[in-house]
C-alpha cells in the first residue's frame, strides 16, 4: 500500500471517528428535550462543532484541543449536561503528538472553568456545578486518555528507533563490504598494473633513446596500463566515497573536465545557475554522470572534443554532454554497464535520462534531475 493511500485512508478515518463524536454528543443533547430558544441552537452547534474538529486532529493536535475545550465549555454554559467526550479524544491525540505539557495546563484549565461554565448557565448550587462539571469531564476518562496517546507515542518513537538501527546497521555493513572490496582489488591489482605500465613506459623511453621504431602493441600496452590505472583509481575512489573521504559532488566536476584534457581530449565545461541549492544526492549524481560520460569518450568515441553543460534551474538540474566521435545515429552502440548505472542513478532521484547519437554526429547525454525530491 502507497503511502498517499494509507493517508486517505487515515483521512476517512477521523472523519468517520468526528462525525460518530458529533452525532452522539448532539443526540445527547437532543434527549434533555431544551427549548429552541437562540442559546439552545448555539448549544447544539457548539455539540456538533466539538466533535467534527476531531477530524484535524491529526493535523493539528493543539488548535483541536482549544477548540474541543472552548466547544465544551460554551456548550455547558448554556445548559447542556453533556460529557466532554470530544476533549477526550482531542488529550489522547495531544498527547500522542508529543504536547504533554501543554495538555496538562489545558485539563487543568477546563476543571476549573467547567464549574463556572456550570454556575453561568443558572445553576445556583456550587455542589451541583461541580458534579455537572465532574460529570462532564471525568478525571479517570481524561487520565486514561492522556495515558493512551503517551503509550502510543512511546511505541511508536520504539519502533521509529528500531527501524533508523536497522537501517544504520545496514549503511555500516554496506560500508565495511565496500571498504574490502576496495581493499581486495588494491591489494590484488594496483600492482600487477603498476608493474606492467612502469615496465611499458621503460621500454618505449628505451626504444625512443636508441632511435628505434616503437612496436605499436608497446604502445597499446603503454596506454592500456595508464588507462587500467585511471579506471582502478577511479573505481576505487567511488567505493570509498561514503565516509572515508568527502563526497564527490558538483564542485569535483572541474577536476574531472581538466583532467579529461591533459589525456588529449578537449573538454569544456559550463555550469549555469545556483550551485549552493543543489542537493547532495543530486551532486553526486552529476560527479558519476560526467565521470562515466568521460571515460566513454575517452575510451570509444574516438573524439577529439566533448563539452559538458550544467544549468541549475529553481526545480530541476539539466546535464548535458556532447561530444564529436564516431557514433553516428545509424549505429547506435549498445548500452554498457556504465551506461545502466547511469540511467539507475537519474531513475533513483525520479528524474530522466536521454542517451544517444547525436544526427550531426558523436554522442549526446542529457539527464534532468528533480531538485525537490532530494535531500
Amino acid at each position: 500500500m502507497s503511502a498517499g493511500e494509507c493517508g486517505a485512508r487515515g483521512r476517512a478515518g477521523d472523519w468517520i471517528i468526528a462525525v460518530g463524536v458529533a452525532t452522539a454528543l448532539l443526540v445527547t443533547g437532543l434527549s434533555e428535550q431544551h427549548s429552541a430558544t437562540n442559546l439552545d441552537l448555539l448549544g447544539y452547534a457548539l455539540l456538533t462543532a466539538g466533535g467534527l474538529v476531531l477530524a484535524a486532529r491529526r493535523r493539528a493536535p493543539v488548535a483541536v484541543l482549544a477548540v474541543a475545550g472552548l466547544c465544551a465549555v460554551g456548550y455547558q454554559a448554556a445548559g447542556f449536561d453533556v460529557p466532554a467526550v470530544a476533549y477526550l479524544f482531542a488529550v489522547y491525540a495531544a498527547v500522542r503528538a508529543g504536547h504533554r505539557t501543554l495538555t496538562v495546563v489545558a485539563s487543568v484549565t477546563m476543571l476549573v472553568t467547567l464549574p463556572l461554565a456550570a454556575l453561568a448557565s443558572g445553576l445556583h448550587d456550587t455542589g451541583e456545578a461541580f458534579a455537572r462539571a465532574r460529570g462532564a469531564l471525568e478525571i479517570a476518562w481524561l487520565i486514561a486518555a492522556g495515558a493512551a496517546g503517551e503509550a502510543l507515542r512511546q511505541a511508536e518513537r520504539r519502533a521509529d528507533e528500531a527501524e533508523r538501527t536497522r537501517e544504520e546497521t545496514a549503511r555500516r555493513r554496506a560500508d565495511e563490504e565496500r571498504l574490502r572490496i576496495a581493499r581486495e582489488l588494491h591489494d590484488s591489482l594496483t600492482h600487477q598494473i603498476s608493474v606492467i605500465k612502469v615496465q611499458s613506459e621503460v621500454a618505449v623511453h628505451v626504444a625512443r633513446r636508441r632511435g628505434e621504431q616503437v612496436p605499436e602493441a608497446l604502445l597499446a600496452i603503454q596506454e592500456a596500463g595508464r588507462e587500467a590505472t585511471r579506471e582502478l583509481r577511479a573505481t576505487l575512489e567511488a567505493l570509498r566515497d561514503d565516509d572515508t573521504t568527502p563526497p564527490r559532488g558538483l564542485d569535483h566536476v572541474p577536476e574531472l573536465v581538466e583532467r579529461a584534457s591533459r589525456t588529449g581530449l578537449e573538454a569544456t565545461l559550463m555550469i549555469e545557475g545556483q550551485r549552493h541549492d543543489v542537493p547532495a544526492a543530486v551532486g553526486r549524481t552529476v560527479y558519476r554522470i560526467v565521470q562515466e560520460s568521460l571515460t566513454n569518450i575517452a575510451r570509444h568515441a574516438d573524439a577529439g572534443t566533448a563539452s559538458v553543460r550544467i544549468d541549475c534551474r529553481p526545480d530541476v538540474l539539466a546535464i548535458r554532454i556532447d561530444d564529436d566521435g564516431k557514433a553516428t545515429p545509424d549505429t547506435a552502440p549498445t548500452p554498457g554497464v556504465g551506461l545502466l548505472g547511469m540511467r539507475e542513478r537519474v531513475t533513483a532521484l525520479g528524474g530522466r535520462l536521454r542517451a544517444e547519437p547525436r544526427a550531426e554526429g558523436g554522442f549526446t547525454i542529457q539527464a534532468e534531475l528533480p531538485l525537490n525530491r532530494a535531500s
